[in-house]
């Protein structure tokens, strides 16, 4: 797009939308979840708002489902939006199913084109320059994650997609100190969740040092505890992913890994099959895949075991690896597993992470795991 490119702004009018949407979950509540649902519920009929702070594997988005289904069936049209594609893409399929009688689109850069008019939008929050007062309730799913949080137009683009005194629901289980700051001011609503539904604790993350790491890969050599992890995984039959701080260290990487086992993949931002990449380790027609940050949140493997490189990088931030160590032990089946930060020299923001993770155990269970 160029200055010189013609806008042109739809105001025309909209049929009245459908007052009777059908929510087809059967799903159960643990008291702090519903607590926190009726909590937004109450929020969003206020026009107030509100603030979901919920631990990684919590059922945010569990939460989200009967507030979604009073906006619905109030006529009003609700935006989800958030600032990864792995999240929408995570997203869409869930919503779809739990409300089968809903038109339901889902944007993001290279989406299909979708027929009809749709009532509930789940969309990256670039997607939202399209969008000006359309929504009467806008939904930011991980708040806190990059590029939204660094980016101003992002979050001019959110506040110009809604309506007029449309509320604003946040939900993270890492808010920004200007998010929490905008509770207090504004008086927001706000819920909070320190406990995972399965009633596990977080997994703790280990710290291991890896000396020399990017020179040793460069030689064309993986770290022998990096090997000696990887292998425990594929003997185990273990799903993993390993986090990497650039692409280029991943890139060299690749290769290497693929001596140990030919089906271990690499997944980045500019990746054109990143979509199928993921489906395939969810599916367990991989054993592991090499990432960027782009997985460090809203992706549910089961079973999935994490390794960090480089937990030591400026892109691992605090709130970066909580988000990574939030990969593990999700399923109800499988509420533990092994999270590693390999590192060359521990960061404050590793020993921030660790504590974090440690302090939302002693708050939900009243004792440290790990």
């Amino acid at each position: 797009m160029s200055r010189c490119t013609d806008l042109i702004l739809w105001k025309g009018g909209i049929s009245k939308l459908k007052r009777k949407h059908v929510l087809d979950w059967a799903g159960q509540f643990t008291p702090l979840q519903k607590k926190a649902s009726s909590e937004l519920i109450e929020s969003l009929a206020e026009n107030r708002n509100h603030l979901i702070r919920a631990v990684c594997g919590a059922g945010k988005t569990e939460i989200l489902f009967p507030a979604v289904h009073f906006a619905l069936n109030q006529g009003k049209r609700v935006c989800i939006a958030t600032p990864r594609t792995d999240v929408v893409l995570e997203l869409f399929p869930r919503f779809q199913k739990v409300f089968p009688q809903t038109t339901i689109h889902a944007l993001y850069g290279g989406s299909p084109t979708q027929v009809g008019f749709a009532q509930l939008i789940i969309t990256t929050t670039h997607q939202l320059y399209r969008f000006e007062e359309a929504f009467d309730v806008v939904i930011v799913d991980e708040a806190d994650a990059f590029p939204y949080t660094f980016d101003e137009s992002l979050q001019k683009a959110v506040i110009k997609a809604g309506k007029t005194n449309a509320p604003t629901v946040f939900v993270t289980a890492t808010p920004s100190v200007k998010i929490l700051g905008r509770t207090k001011k504004e008086k927001w609503g706000v819920s909070f969740i320190p406990k995972r539904f399965h009633g596990h604790p977080l997994p703790v993350p280990r710290f291991e040092p890896l000396w020399n790491y990017t020179k040793t890969i460069e030689k064309g050599i993986i770290p022998t505890k990096l090997v000696q992890w990887t292998k425990e995984r594929l003997h185990k039959n273990e799903p993993f992913l390993i986090f990497f701080p650039t692409i280029q260290l991943m890139k060299i990487a690749t290769p290497l890994f693929e001596s140990i086992h030919p089906d271990i993949l690499s997944v980045y931002a500019e990746d054109s099959d990143r979509k199928e990449k993921v489906m395939k380790l969810r599916n367990e027609e991989i054993p592991g895949l090499l990432t960027t940050t782009i997985l460090e949140r809203g992706v549910t493997i089961k079973n999935v075991q994490v390794a960090v490189i480089g937990a030591e990088s400026k892109i691992f931030t605090s709130s970066a690896l909580i988000q990574i160590s939030g990969r593990v032990g999700r399923n109800v089946q499988f509420p533990d597993g092994d999270i590693v930060y390999f590192h060359h020299g521990i960061t404050t923001e590793m020993d921030d992470a660790r504590n974090e993770i440690r302090r939302l155990n002693k708050m939900g269970f009243g004792r440290e795991k790990g």
